[in-house]
């Protein structure tokens, strides 16, 4: 069940990124393989293996990052890297060492954090932000952490993060340390994320790029609850830190209550590397970590071939609905087949365009999406024509006939491509992988469809109406009245009826 619900996840991850058609299946019941079209940058890469469990954790004890120089009674001395420092260790109210090391006493220099309420060994600490927490075994790992070593980004990487127990670890920069509490808000508890540029009270923009997070009722709540209790307490412990995959993001002090139920992040971030961090707080978090086994670009070559014969399927398409047109509508037919060059041609600038700005990859199935919509373009110059050619079997003239055959026309290509979206639409909410490219390109085509029908194909007809090759009824111009079958004679005079022509007409029908 957790594998099935990281997969889930992943694939939100990379969808989040743009149209890119990913497939995220299961091997083997502990593997998960991920396919993706093109070449993904880093950020999509990471994403993957993330597992981005956001907590919210009150601070106990800060120091620096590094270890500080010792203060000696000849001048200073740098303490070796891994070792515990003065400074670090009177970072800890004394009554809370259970150790044998002696402790220093605390002086106006040396002393950092080391107010408030001190808790006693063995004392059942009785919220997140007690002392009590702060055992021998904490406070040794705290004393021997340095976050500048190289070897501790690695160790953070695989460091257990129980959200019921305290927590040692360094900032996301190396620069500081933390003992923190235990978790009181969880990643769970964000209703939505999102990620931009941050603005003042005043409506204006800033350069500080934030991640703002809404949370949900129960998240409101508690997170009013910590901010309350936080807002009293002296320095660091007025700190809340915010942490994400056991590394602190950020510890802002609380200087109020929050409980209006939002909450910003702000850091070094990019606008990239925000967008990817709220995506990944907004889909959730994965239920375990992955870490990659292989990774390798498959060659173009397959999927290149398979391009080629799509289009080769589609250009048949093509050719069978042309000469269909051409057949049935004559010289009509052309216009047909102007439309759908057209169509042709927004499509490709489309999916160009889509594909440099977005990411879209077109893939096979995008591909069948194509040639599905050549028959659906086909069909609603279908419907006109045969509205137009409707109105001249009822003895219109054709400029009418091509106004009312429209105007009954237009709502019928309307319904119809109304069903096709809402059903593509269905199709791409509810499906996944390599589906979504073909519903994504059935909506893109439908609404292409649209635009050519009603700038071009309408009104070109509408012009040709008025030349004498269709407005005389030709026997080429797919207008013919005769093969029509139309009550009397409209074609004269590009398009007008003369009153001898009517003459005849009506003899013609009394006899």
């Amino acid at each position: 069940d957790q594998i099935n619900q990281a997969v889930d996840i992943m694939r939100q991850r990379v969808d989040s990124t743009g149209v890119s058609e990913a497939e995220v299946t299961t091997q083997g019941g502990s593997n998960v393989v991920v396919s993706l079209p093109g070449t993904p940058d880093k950020a999509t890469i990471d994403s993957l293996k993330r597992s981005s469990q956001l907590r919210f954790r009150a601070v106990l004890v800060e120091a620096a990052g590094a270890p500080q120089p010792t203060p000696t009674s000849t001048g200073t001395a740098t303490a070796p890297a891994g070792t515990a420092t003065t400074s670090a260790k009177s970072a800890f109210p004394p009554a809370l060492s259970k150790d044998t090391t002696p402790t220093p006493t605390p002086t106006a220099t040396g002393t950092t954090g080391s107010t408030g309420t001190t808790g006693t060994p063995g004392t059942k600490p009785k919220d997140a932000s007690d002392l009590a927490w702060i055992t021998p075994d904490i406070e040794k790992q705290f004393t021997t952490l340095n976050c500048s070593d190289k070897a501790v980004e690695a160790k953070l990487a695989t460091l257990v993060d129980d959200p019921a127990k305290p927590l040692v670890t360094c900032s996301q920069d190396r620069t500081v340390k933390y003992i923190l509490g235990p978790a009181e808000v969880v990643g769970t508890d964000i209703a939505d994320a999102s990620s931009g540029f941050q603005t003042t009270q005043t409506g204006a923009q800033t350069n500080q790029v934030e991640i703002q997070l809404k949370f949900d009722a129960n998240g409101t709540k508690k997170f009013g609850d910590v901010t309350s209790r936080l807002v009293s307490l002296p320095q660091p412990r007025n700190q809340f830190a915010i942490v994400l995959d056991s590394q602190v993001l950020s510890a802002p002090v609380t200087q109020s209550a929050i409980t209006a139920g939002t909450a910003s992040i702000t850091g070094n971030f990019t606008e990239a590397s925000a967008k990817t961090l709220a995506d990944q707080l907004k889909f959730g978090a994965l239920p375990m970590s992955f870490t990659p086994q292989t990774e390798e670009q498959v060659s173009p070559t397959l999927g290149a071939d398979q391009l080629q014969k799509g289009l080769l399927a589609g250009l048949i398409g093509l050719l069978l609905v042309v000469i269909y047109s051409l057949f049935q509508y004559r010289a009509l037919g052309f216009v047909t087949v102007a439309s759908l060059v057209i169509a042709s041609m927004l499509t490709y600038v489309t999916v160009a365009l889509l594909g440099w700005s977005h990411g879209f990859r077109l893939t096979l199935a995008g591909v069948t999406g194509l040639i599905v919509s050549i028959g659906i373009t086909a069909d609603s110059f279908i419907v006109f024509f045969e509205r137009v050619r409707d109105e001249v079997r009822e003895g219109r003239q054709l400029r009418q006939a091509v106004e009312s055959g429209w105007a009954r026309a237009r709502r019928t290509i309307l319904v119809a491509d109304g069903v096709n979206m809402l059903a593509a639409l269905v199709l791409y909410i509810l499906a996944t992988s390599n589906v979504r490219g073909f519903a994504f390109t059935l909506m893109l085509t439908t609404l292409i469809d649209v635009a050519v029908v009603f700038l071009f194909t309408h009104p070109i007809v509408a012009i040709l109406a008025n030349t004498k090759f269709f407005g005389e009824g030709h026997k080429w111009s797919g207008f013919d009245p005769e093969r029509l079958g139309a009550k009397q004679p409209l074609y004269a005079g590009r398009g007008r009826v003369t009153i001898a022509a009517r003459r005849a007409a009506e003899e013609s029908a009394q006899s």
